[in-house]
């Protein structure tokens, strides 16, 4: 049988933790789960949950109406899962200025992950150009808002799809031709790749269309269609 978690198995490794740094801790205070007062210091206020949840989330954050050093504590799990959950809760909470505390219940150990502190978002460049590039380069707005991201209509697609276009008009073309037609620098490298099995390398520089090259015309008439009359 399953052992089921309960909150208040966190409380005792917590209370510990807390006591030993000299803090007097109280449980259940008014609406927070526990209460860790020093000297003059601000109180911290710890929220307690048996996994992430965004109810979790929203007690830390109305407590923070109350003190700035609010964490949220979970029971510490096992395997990659928990660790992928650990990783994204983890950054949520820096982004939120919440502390994150996990408790290993076999044993009582307590780990303080991040202390509340002001989050300052890093830029990064490299993104930012990434994503202003597909934008740029982008033909139309082919794709709904919110869809999956297997099969969008990127930028890249969009090349292979002209390159498919041209080869199919054309028959095995060079690759410097292809590139030069359609307008896409990379028409060598693309094809050369050919990441959606579309291209096959019919002599050196040379390519032509596969199967799966004469099915994506198919597939993507539509779309064809809005890159041609461009």
């Amino acid at each position: 049988m399953v052992k089921t978690l309960r909150e208040t198995e966190l409380y005792a490794p917590i209370k510990q933790l807390l006591d030993e740094q000299g803090y007097t801790v109280k449980s259940e205070i008014g609406s927070a789960d526990v209460v860790a007062c020093r000297d003059e210091e601000d109180p911290i206020i710890v929220e307690m949950k048996t996994g992430f949840s965004l109810s979790l989330f929203h007690q830390a954050i109305a407590r923070q109406a109350i003190t700035e050093s609010v964490y949220i504590a979970v029971p510490r799990g096992r395997g990659q899962a928990f660790q992928k959950a650990l990783k994204s809760n983890l950054g949520l909470c820096k982004r939120l200025g919440i502390g994150l505390m996990t408790v290993r219940l076999k044993d009582g150990l307590v780990e303080v992950h991040s202390d509340p502190a002001p989050f300052r978002p890093r830029l990064s460049k490299p993104k930012r150009a990434r994503l202003l590039r597909e934008f740029a380069k982008r033909v139309g707005d082919p794709n709904t808002g919110g869809a999956t991201r297997s099969g969008l209509m990127t930028a890249y697609r969009q090349d292979a799809l002209k390159c498919l276009h041209f080869l199919n008009t054309n028959g095995a073309t060079k690759a410097s031709k292809v590139a030069a037609a359609c307008n896409v620098e990379n028409a060598r490298r693309l094809m050369a790749d050919d990441h959606y099995g579309w291209f096959e390398r019919v002599e050196t520089g040379i390519y032509g269309l596969t199967p799966n090259g004469l099915q994506a015309l198919r597939d993507y008439a539509k779309e064809l269609k809005k890159l041609v009359k461009r």
